[in-house]
């Protein structure tokens, strides 16, 4: 058993140099969000059951800290959008299968070169880091608001968010992974876009197709999954694994539902979510995307609230114009979906709570109206 030693460094050198040092030693880490609350900041220690604090000044004991396996290389929490953060294990091994694997998908004329500019404490800018650690990415380091400079400096791959490539002008790198909330429908030619999540060790489709090693199948309406990345367990030990197609016990059920049709993968949205109206389902993020190519919608997320007569009643939280939009909100959702889909509540706020990610904050959304 091991400690587990939780990294306070900003996004930088000094934090690449800090996660070296438990590669070359063998210790088992985690990285702290430094935008955090002192009072979050403690809660999340203890979810992590971080043993130690490093930091510039030195190493510093925690007390009610846990020890891990001596595989373990990284714990990490989930990202929080749909439920409470859970604390996953990954290994030493998986690390290394996750970077090697993203590093060969992803060459071009040679071998990536990354501009870090998403938190590492989440799994999809910590991925980046471990790329040049534990393979054979290279990192060229700056202000991460520097990101449309940062190709002539030598970088040619960026991992980034919808929000980052929504704002900057990205045409001057040789692959820009996208993760987190769903794409726009407009990409450009140089965007790959990613599923994956923590328990993965990152993504593990790119543009729809599964990296060389993993395995994606069908289960029930639900996306399972089998990868060399995968976690070992969560923190308080269980370890979700079902039976696949093949017989074998050792798939992740993902909570995504989705299908798989020739290879090719399909993400529907979060089974916990799915809207139940009428006898008919609606996908929150199917009618998001139809919504948000409306002039006027700034942002949107779709919910539901129970009702005695639909079962489920749908209800669109809209950052934008304001109630002008309601006709034609409705005529869309009838347009593209069916009239079950068309909101019975339409709420005007001013903001969607998201996670740095990206992702909905959907367990939240109700508290706005």
């Amino acid at each position: 058993m091991r400690p587990l030693l939780a990294l306070d460094f900003a996004l930088g050198p000094e934090l690449e140099g800090a996660i070296r040092h438990r590669v070359l030693h063998g210790e088992a880490f985690c990285v702290l969000d430094r935008r955090l609350s002192p009072l979050r900041l403690q809660e999340t220690l203890d979810l992590l059951g971080a043993t130690a604090v490093i930091d510039s000044n030195g190493r510093h004991p925690r007390e009610g800290g846990r020890t891990v396996e001596d595989d373990t290389g990284l714990v990490m929490l989930t990202s929080g959008s749909s439920a409470e953060p859970k604390a996953v294990q990954l290994t030493w091994d998986a690390l290394r299968a996750s970077a090697d694997m993203t590093q060969a998908a992803l060459r071009t004329s040679g071998a990536p070169v990354w501009f870090p500019c998403l938190s590492a404490s989440h799994i999809g800018g910590l991925a980046v880091l471990l790329r040049a650690i534990l393979s054979d990415g290279a990192l060229v380091w700056d202000d991460a608001a520097h990101i449309e400079s940062a190709p002539a400096r030598g970088a040619t791959h960026v991992a980034v968010v919808r929000t980052q490539l929504v704002r900057h002008d990205l045409s001057a790198y040789d692959k820009v992974l996208l993760g987190g909330a769903r794409p726009p429908s407009q990409l450009g030619d140089n965007v790959v876009t990613t599923w994956g999540m923590t328990e993965t060790g990152s993504g593990i489709v790119y543009d729809g197709y599964a990296l060389a090693g993993v395995d994606v199948a069908e289960l029930g309406g639900e996306l399972i999954v089998r990868s060399p990345t995968l976690f070992t367990s969560y923190r308080d030990g269980t370890r979700p694994r079902v039976t696949g197609p093949d017989g074998l016990d050792d798939w992740f059920p993902t909570g995504d539902a989705g299908h798989v049709d020739d290879g090719r993968v399909s993400v529907r949205g979060r089974l916990g979510f799915v809207i139940n109206t009428g006898g008919e389902k609606l996908w929150p993020e199917d009618l998001e995307a139809i919504l948000a190519t409306l002039a006027g919608v700034r942002d949107v997320a779709v919910t539901s609230v129970e009702d005695p007569e639909w079962g489920q009643r749908v209800v669109a939280l809209i950052v934008g114009d304001g109630s002008a939009l309601d006709g034609a909100i409705c005529a869309i959702a009838n347009e593209r979906i069916g009239p079950w889909a068309k909101p019975k509540e339409i709420h005007y706020v001013t903001a969607i709570p998201r996670t740095s990610n990206g992702k909905i904050k959907r367990n939240e959304l109700t508290t706005l109206f």
